[in-house]
C-alpha cells in the first residue's frame, strides 16, 4: 500500500473511504428494549451493511442522545442567550456520577481523555526531585503531558516495563514490576486501563491496594496517587471508580460509552483534587466574584474548580447525560457480558487461524473489548483493505508496532464476529 493509506489507517480506523460511508437512510428504530440486543443497536444510525468493529474510535450516538443533542441545538439555535442561561452541568454531574458510583462535585467535564489528562497532569502539584512513574505501553497523550509536567516542574518521569509478551501477562507479575517503579520521591503512578497498543488490561484493583500498602508504610514523604486513563475501560467494564480504588480517573466518553462526540470527564478523590490545579478558569461563580473583589476564590470542590471555562459545543455536553442514562438502562452488566463474550469469541476462533497472532490475552480478567492481531507487514495492510472492500471495518494500532485492533460491542454480534474469522481464513497467508 502507498504510505498516504497507510497513514489513513493509522489516523483512526481502517473504514471505508468517506463517499461509501455517505448518510443512508434510516428508518425510525423500534423501541429500546434493555433485553433484547437488535433493538439495543437498532437505536444507532450506523450502516447496517457494515460490520462495525471500529466503532469504539468514535463513537455513533444512539437515539436517545442524538434526539437530546437535536433539542439541545433547536434551544441554542432559537435563542442562543436564553437557552444558555437554563443549561446547567448538573444534570451531567449527577448521571456521571451515578455511572461511576461518585459524588457530582467530584467530576470536571473536559471535551476528550486528553484535554482530561492535561488538566490532570498539566495542573498536578510537582516539585524539582519529585518522580511520576509511568509505563512503556501508555499511549502519547499520557508519556506527552508527564513530558511537559515534568519540564515545567523540575520533576522527573521514569517508565517501567509491565510485561514482555501481552499475550501471556499476568497479573501479580505486572502489579511486582509497577510496585518495584516506586521510590521515596515518587508522588504519582500514571497508568492506562486497558492498553490501545495490546488490549491488555491492568488489573487495577491489584495496583491500587498494592499502593495503599506502600503509603501505610510511611515510605515517601506524601502519600502516592494512583492516576488511570480509563478511555478503553469505561462504556465496557462493570466497575465504580470504588471498586477500581484509584485515585483519578480520566475518559472521554465518546468512545465505548457511545456519548456526544467531544466530550469527556476527570473524576477525583476529594484528597487527589488537592494536589491538582488545572490552568484554565473555571466558569464558577466563586471565581467570577474573586476576580471582581480582586481577591482569592473561596475553595470550591475539586470537579467544578477543573472543569475548564469557555464556551463549548453545549449541545454535546449537555446530551452527555443521556448516554450514560443509556448505558445505565440496557445494564452496565449486560453490556459488559455482551462485549467480553464476542471477545472472547473471536479470541477463541483467532487461535486456529495460521499466519496471525494474537496479542491480547485470553482472560477477560486481563482483556476487555479490545482485540489486537499481529499481522507481519505489509500484509497486515492489505488483510484491513480486503476486509474493508468486504465491509468490515477495524482500526490499526497508533504505535511503532502495528497490529490490527478489532472492537467487539454493542453494535456487534456473534454472528459478525464467526463472519469476520471466516474472512480473515480466507485473507491471512500462512
Amino acid at each position: 500500500m502507498a504510505d498516504i493509506d497507510r497513514r489513513h489507517f493509522l489516523s483512526g480506523s481502517g473504514a471505508l473511504v468517506a463517499g461509501a460511508l455517505a448518510a443512508k437512510h434510516h428508518p425510525t428504530p423500534r423501541p429500546l428494549q434493555p433485553d433484547d440486543w437488535q433493538s439495543v443497536r437498532d437505536q444507532f444510525a450506523l450502516d447496517p451493511d457494515i460490520a462495525h468493529f471500529a466503532a469504539y474510535v468514535l463513537a455513533s450516538p444512539p437515539k436517545p442522545v442524538r434526539d437530546a443533542i437535536e433539542r439541545h441545538r433547536r434551544g441554542l439555535d432559537a435563542d442562543t442567550s436564553g437557552y444558555l442561561e437554563q443549561l446547567s452541568d448538573t444534570p451531567v454531574r449527577r448521571a456521571a456520577a451515578g455511572y461511576l458510583g461518585a459524588r457530582p462535585d467530584e467530576i470536571a467535564l473536559t471535551g476528550s481523555t486528553t484535554a482530561g489528562l492535561g488538566i490532570v497532569y498539566g495542573g498536578l502539584d510537582l516539585q524539582p526531585g519529585d518522580d511520576v512513574l509511568t509505563t512503556e505501553h501508555d499511549f502519547f497523550s499520557t508519556h506527552e503531558a508527564l513530558r511537559r509536567a515534568a519540564h515545567r516542574t523540575g520533576a522527573t518521569v521514569n517508565r517501567v516495563r509491565l510485561y514482555d509478551d501481552p499475550s501471556a501477562a499476568d497479573a501479580g507479575e505486572i502489579v511486582e514490576r509497577l510496585v518495584v517503579g516506586i521510590t521515596p520521591r515518587t508522588r504519582a503512578v500514571a497508568i492506562t486501563w486497558v492498553h490501545s497498543s495490546t488490549g491488555v488490561k491492568l488489573p487495577i484493583r491489584a495496583i491500587a491496594d498494592a499502593i495503599a500498602e506502600h503509603n501505610d508504610r510511611g515510605n515517601s514523604s506524601h502519600p502516592v496517587l494512583l492516576l488511570v486513563d480509563g478511555i478503553h475501560g469505561v462504556g465496557v467494564e462493570n466497575a465504580t471508580v470504588g471498586e477500581l480504588g484509584c485515585d483519578v480517573l480520566v475518559s472521554g466518553t465518546h468512545k465505548w460509552l457511545w456519548g456526544p462526540r467531544g466530550t469527556g470527564i476527570v473524576w477525583a478523590k476529594e484528597a487527589a483534587w488537592a494536589s491538582i490545579a488545572g490552568e484554565t478558569p473555571p466558569f464558577e461563580q466563586v471565581h467570577f466574584d474573586a476576580w471582581l473583589d480582586d481577591t482569592e476564590p473561596a475553595r470550591v470542590r475539586g470537579g467544578l474548580a477543573n472543569t475548564p471555562g469557555g464556551y463549548v459545543a453545549f449541545e454535546h455536553r449537555a446530551a452527555l447525560a443521556e448516554a450514560f442514562q443509556f448505558h445505565e438502562f440496557v445494564g452496565k452488566a449486560a453490556i459488559a457480558e455482551r462485549t467480553h463474550s464476542q471477545a472472547t469469541q473471536l479470541k477463541e476462533g483467532l487461535a486456529d487461524i495460521d499466519g496471525l497472532r494474537t496479542v491480547t490475552p485470553m482472560s477477560t480478567d486481563l482483556s476487555s473489548g479490545m482485540v489486537c492481531v499481529a499481522i507481519p507487514e505489509p500484509h497486515l495492510f492489505e488483510v484491513m483493505e480486503q476486509l474493508s472492500d468486504e465491509r468490515f471495518s477495524t482500526s490499526i494500532t497508533p504505535y511503532i508496532e502495528h497490529f490490527m485492533r478489532i472492537g467487539p460491542s454493542i453494535v456487534t454480534t456473534p454472528e459478525q464476529v464467526d463472519d469476520l474469522l471466516s474472512a480473515l481464513r480466507r485473507l491471512v497467508k500462512p
